[in-house]
This record gives structure tokens, sequence and C-alpha cells, in this order.
């Protein structure tokens, strides 16, 4: 469970300012670093890198289904989905 919100620690960099949090929000909420993390798992034959990368797959498909979408350098509200 603790994994499934783990990738949402990335918007503290907004503590930083809008644009380092915008920046490190779509870097983890895209689907391109699970997607090599989950090749690698299946190359190395790793179970454990395996589930990590399907629990971060899962979060970004949890997050696009109750409309929260990857964040604009404007402020946290704004995204490629809606304002939320």
């Amino acid at each position: 469970m603790v994994l499934l919100l783990a990738p949402d620690l990335s918007a503290l960099g907004y503590l930083k300012n809008v644009k380092i949090g915008s920046v490190l929000y779509y870097l983890f909420h895209t689907y391109t670093i699970p997607a090599v993390i989950l090749i690698c798992s299946l190359l190395i034959h790793s179970n454990i890198v395996l589930m990590i990368s399907l629990i971060w797959i899962a979060h970004i498909g949890m997050d696009r289904m109750f409309g929260y979408g990857l964040k604009y350098p404007t402020k946290f509200q704004d995204t490629h989905l809606n304002r939320v």
C-alpha cells in the first residue's frame, strides 16, 4: 500500500518552486520510467523490480482515473486533463 502512493512524494518539489515541482511530478507520473524498469525486470528476471514497476504503473493509472493529470509549470492545480 505504501508503494502505491510513493510517486506522490515527487510533489515535494513544489516546496522549492512551481517549476521544479511540475518537472519532478511529470517525471514520476509518466509511463516512460516504469515501462523501462518493467522491461529491465523481465530481462534480469527480478520479481521485486517487476512488482515495483507494476505498482508504479498502477499509481499513474489511478491518478488518471481520478482526473489528476500531468502538472503545468503555472500552478499545482493546472493539469493536462483539467483544473483540479
